[in-house]
């Protein structure tokens, strides 16, 4: 069982990986502990191979301790000395741990490029693997990604389907970073190409309002919880993985929902979602539904 103290002290956990650009995914990951008052949690996962001569009597685990993790945990002392940071390294294959991991902790913070073996592809296999399965928010950093304080956060809104645990979160990463909320919604509709004989086209105007309604809406459940959160309410006739990438280039955070709630939709992260990884310009924070009790 689970007691409060246990969930007010889960530290934040951080995928670490052997290669470039660690520790701009570790001092994200710090300071977003810092920020959330939690521990930090270093994890590295090396899958072990079989021994072949004297060199790998130690084991792949044994040797990644000071290799990768001793200087991530030696940053973390240094600049953020208010986050208590801990560090350690599994035998095991780094998607899978990590998914594991994520049933015990708030937040899960992991490269761009979690490369598996993929690490040309513009979003490492790893990447993708966590943020679809995860069991918590992942915040998927890239390595450019610096400290841009001031700017809002972004939220992408489906008004099909609407992720109130991504509206959540969004609103309370907002406050606590004391920076404004922009809700915003995309949709390319494909009769606003051109017409056949007897098509007639849809009143554009009135779709765009009743997103507008949806979001106005769902900004006013949170008004009472978060008074302080000044919110800005976007929607625009385009496709919605390119309103999130531009929405992107001046956002501290973007926050999009897993979209996969039940049976084989489970297994996929959703294509704007998917593709907002690939594309934005700032740390996504994927965040995965809570299935009801009749699904």
């Amino acid at each position: 069982m689970v007691t409060h103290d246990d969930q007010a002290t889960r530290p934040v956990l951080v995928g670490v990986e052997q290669g470039d650009n660690q520790d701009a995914v570790v001092r994200y990951a710090a300071r977003h502990a810092s920020a959330h008052g939690r521990p930090l949690h270093l994890l590295h996962a090396a899958e072990k191979p079989p021994p072949t001569d004297a060199e790998q009597r130690t084991s792949p685990v044994e040797r990644s301790v000071p290799a990768v993790l001793a200087p991530m945990a030696q940053l973390v002392e240094s600049e953020f000395p208010d986050v208590a940071v801990t560090a350690e390294v599994v035998a095991g294959r780094p998607a899978a741990t990590l998914v594991e991991r994520s049933a015990g902790v708030p937040w899960l913070v992991i490269g761009h490029r979690g490369s598996g073996g993929f690490a040309r592809l513009p979003l490492g296999s790893v990447s993708w693997q966590v943020a679809t399965h995860a069991r918590c928010p992942v915040v998927v950093v890239r390595p450019s990604a610096g400290a841009v304080r001031g700017l809002p956060v972004v939220v992408g809104v489906d008004v099909r389907d609407v992720s109130g645990e991504a509206l959540d979160l969004a609103y309370a990463e907002a406050a606590l970073r004391g920076v404004d909320l922009r809700m915003v919604h995309g949709a390319f509709h494909a009769s606003q190409m051109p017409a056949g004989p007897g098509m007639v086209a849809p009143d554009f105007a009135a779709l765009d309002e009743r997103a507008r309604q949806v979001l106005a809406a769902e900004a006013a459940k949170r008004a009472s919880r978060y008074p302080e959160v000044k919110v800005e309410l976007h929607v625009e006739r385009v496709r919605p993985a390119t309103v999130l990438a531009e929405a992107s280039q001046r956002a501290c955070l973007l926050v999009v929902g897993s979209h996969g709630r039940t049976g084989v939709r489970r297994l996929m992260l959703g294509s704007i979602s998917g593709e907002a990884l690939h594309t934005a310009a700032c740390p996504v924070a994927v965040v995965p539904s809570i299935p009801s009790r009749d699904e």
